[in-house]
């Protein structure tokens, strides 16, 4: 997951209290909220912040189901955590928004209770890639939230905007670049296929990944930055020292809204969309609760309200949302997005970080 989710920029039907006290008084076996819990975990900060102030609260009134937030760390620790803990028989969390190759990681230990699509029947306003499967068809994950990486340019720089990923190769941008700096962060193996070998398939065997490194090589005198602190690229965009990379959607749109020179492209290749998925630990003893909260986060107006108020894209298909033509443009794209190749991720990841320092950040 990305670390921006840290930061405070981005990560990025109520039964009334009169009727519910006299079913309360009226049936003395359903459960108070104090009751029925679920520990959900969710990267901290302002991202947590968000969804207590705007999702677990509603979620409460609704169902009667208490969430206590568990702040997770990003990366992978959380998911070494969630390991140990269910080896030993317990769950830090029941529930977790977990990165996908974290979701890969935990499938080949079984960590994930496989989910039951009957219990989730919001799991149909799903787009088809949010739902992460295990090899044998067992359901592990459901998108939990989306977010773009998109071409970014500073409008003094650039009055007219880029419309394709291959500007990173045209030399009249020699020196102009700021790129992320993992070949697992940056995902530019799968815009070099796409732009260039015809999709992401193309890294489907060894000579196709050579052959995309040896064409990524050549973005190389352009970049002027590869970088792992988003600040300081973002530094550098505004002020038009580094005027053009890769960089976040919603963020960048953000900073156009105070007035900065920046602007964000979708570019026809689509933008990279990478996401979250809420995934239940095999520990847990609250299956029933966490169905039940992964059917409510799967609604249109629920991935509505992330949309507005946390900056994330949505998981659920477009014409199931009363986003408006602005809000929608603000978080997500019509156009056919670049799907990151995380199966290479997890089972060539050594291979990969050698050959990126070897031939691209080296």
């Amino acid at each position: 997951m990305r670390d921006i989710l840290k930061t405070n920029v981005s990560r990025r039907a109520v039964l009334g209290a009169g009727v519910a006290g006299a079913s309360l008084l009226a049936m003395p076996a359903v459960l108070r909220a104090q009751d029925k819990s679920l520990k959900v975990g969710v990267y901290g900060g302002y991202f947590k912040d968000s969804f207590d102030k705007n999702i677990f609260a509603d979620f409460t009134k609704e169902t009667g189901i208490a969430v206590e937030s568990v702040a997770e760390p990003t990366g992978e620790a959380w998911l070494v955590q969630l390991e140990q803990a269910a080896r030993a028989g317990q769950a830090p969390a029941d529930v977790s928004m977990m990165s996908q190759v974290a979701m890969l990681k935990g499938q080949s230990t079984e960590l994930w209770a496989p989910l039951d699509m009957a219990k989730i029947p919001n799991g149909s306003n799903l787009i088809d890639h949010f739902v992460n499967k295990y090899p044998d068809g067992r359901v592990a994950g459901i998108g939990a939230v989306a977010w773009y990486i998109t071409l970014v340019t500073n409008t003094n720089v650039y009055p007219e905007a880029p419309t394709s990923w291959a500007a990173l190769w045209d030399p009249a941008n020699a020196d102009k670049l700021g790129l992320l700096a993992l070949v697992s962060n940056s995902f530019l193996l799968e815009v070099t296929a796409k732009t260039h070998f015809g999709g992401t398939n193309a890294l489907d065997t060894e000579e196709g990944q050579i052959k995309a490194f040896e064409k990524l090589a050549e973005v190389k005198p352009n970049v002027r930055l590869w970088y792992r602190d988003e600040a300081q690229f973002e530094q550098s965009l505004k002020s038009g020292e580094i005027p053009m990379g890769q960089y976040y959607h919603d963020v960048t749109g953000l900073a156009a809204k105070d007035g900065q020179p920046v602007r964000s492209t979708f570019p026809k290749e689509g933008g990279i969309m990478d996401s979250g998925c809420w995934a239940l630990s095999r520990a847990s003893q609250k299956t029933e609760e966490a169905h039940t909260f992964i059917n409510y986060m799967c609604q249109p107006q629920i991935q509505a309200i992330l949309s507005r108020k946390v900056g994330t894209a949505p998981t659920v298909k477009r014409d199931l949302l009363d986003l408006s033509a602005e809000e929608f443009a603000a978080v997500s794209s019509d156009i056919e997005p670049i799907i990151p190749r995380y199966d290479l991720y997890t089972t060539k990841a050594d291979w990969l970080n050698q050959k990126w320092t070897e031939m691209i950040a080296g």
